[in-house]
């Protein structure tokens, strides 16, 4: 959150505040959509991690790369939801826990 003055100052100069979504101008299902991706992608890493497994040993279980899986936790734009979500299935994540991260 910017400091109160500060946006006051730089609107009196003319400048427009707001934050990314209006920047992008994206619509709220496309604002809650990127949201979700970052949820998943976040407790992916924090799953896998907590299981003390390696990004290529979470490769290996999935079949796939060590460098797709860094995409997955980066919340790459070619990753999709269904990859997150069977991935977090994968590590025995309860359906509860994915449930919560939904908007």
């Amino acid at each position: 959150m910017m400091d109160k003055r500060k946006q006051k100052k730089l609107e009196a100069a003319g400048w427009k505040v707001g934050n990314a979504e209006d920047f992008l101008e994206l619509t709220q299902v496309e604002s809650d959509y990127i949201s979700l991706k970052i949820a998943l992608s976040r407790h992916l890493k924090t799953r896998r991690q907590s299981l003390r497994l390696t990004q290529k040993d979470f490769a290996g279980m999935i079949h796939s790369s060590q460098s797709r899986v860094a995409k997955m936790e980066a919340g790459d734009p070619g990753v999709t939801l269904d990859l997150l979500v069977k991935s977090l299935l994968t590590l025995k994540t309860p359906i509860e826990d994915i449930e919560k991260m939904l908007p």
